[in-house]
């Protein structure tokens, strides 16, 4: 693949940098630091710009917390002049990772998504009597960044942006040269991008037809049983080798047993949510009404946050249950 050149110029352009403040407030109005870098907006954007240029813009300096839902994990908040910097990078070099992708890769990506994932995971499930499910251990604790600057060295050939992505990659580390934090712009187009050679490998060298993957949850449905097992340790020693990552214990299983995925429970008739996403649900409602009953929010803040909620489960067979917990 062609190496991509004449970035950086174009991501430090202040045409570029307001684009990415529109981008990073999204949502966030109100918040005092967006607010803080918005009233003196032409100042800042030019101090990034400086920052940009001459290389002493300061990157790092995160605000980490830990989040229970749907499991443990550590946030790493960017500060706002950094989210600034993430989108004026990706508002350029996304399409080069796009162009990388294969069909059946859906996060991140524009036009893809969960729900594109999983009706995809439906149309393999219905035509397949088995399903083989992997997911990688710690991924975004896994990701090696020595072999993903080497996989950014492939797209991207100007030293200068180059040296910029290298820098967000060493502000920050869970081991010797090892992580990615969860909750940068940038983090998530990264670790994408790190199993992308994966696809490919199981799409042209494997030869597999059904496949989908999201992030690191990646599966592969076929009619033999034995054919996947196969799959499941061919990928296993790929994945060792190459992007030195650890796989959980497969999950294999008939396609008429459910596949948890994404939230949801993929049978070849249709989707049901698993037991932790109608707990979330539940939990997420009570918490909802309780902040309107006390009078915190009015029923418009209440409704912006309800309504991703219903849509997430309206999403599946769960009539009755929204009924139950509605009432």
């Amino acid at each position: 693949m062609k190496r991509c050149g004449g970035l950086f110029e174009k991501i430090a352009s202040l045409d570029n940098l307001l684009l990415a403040y529109c981008k990073a407030r999204r949502g966030k109005q109100l918040a005092p630091e967006v607010m803080e870098f918005g009233r003196h907006l032409d100042t800042n954007l030019a101090s990034l710009r400086r920052g940009l240029l001459d290389g002493s813009l300061t990157i790092g300096n995160y605000h980490c917390f830990t989040v229970y839902d749907p499991k443990e994990r550590v946030i790493c908040a960017a500060p706002f002049h950094e989210r600034v910097l993430h989108h004026a990078i990706m508002n350029l070099c996304e399409s080069r990772f796009e162009r990388f992708q294969i069909f059946d890769s859906y996060a991140c990506r524009k036009g893809k998504g969960v729900y594109a994932a999983l009706e995809r995971a439906l149309r393999f499930a219905r035509a397949s009597d088995w399903f083989l499910k992997l997911d990688v251990r710690k991924y975004f604790d896994s990701v090696d960044q020595t072999v993903l600057r080497g996989q950014l060295r492939g797209l991207f050939r100007e030293k200068p942006l180059l040296g910029l992505l290298d820098r967000i990659l060493s502000s920050y580390q869970t081991a010797s040269g090892k992580g990615l934090p969860i909750g940068n712009l940038t983090s998530q187009f990264f670790a994408n991008h790190y199993l992308a050679t994966m696809d490919h490998f199981i799409k042209e060298t494997l030869r597999v037809r059904r496949y989908v993957r999201y992030m690191d949850d990646f599966v592969l449905w076929d009619s033999n049983k034995e054919t996947l097992r196969e799959r499941a340790k061919q990928i296993a020693d790929s994945l060792a080798a190459t992007p030195r990552l650890d796989l959980k214990k497969p999950c294999m299983n008939r396609c008429a047993q459910g596949m948890s995925f994404l939230g949801y429970r993929v049978f070849p008739h249709g989707l049901t949510l698993t037991r932790r996403s109608r707990d979330r649900f539940r939990r997420k409602m009570q918490w909802i009404e309780n902040k309107l009953r006390t009078g915190e929010w009015n029923e418009r803040q209440a409704a912006d946050h309800a309504l991703p909620l219903l849509a997430f489960v309206r999403h599946a067979q769960t009539l009755n249950f929204r009924r139950g917990v509605l009432a």
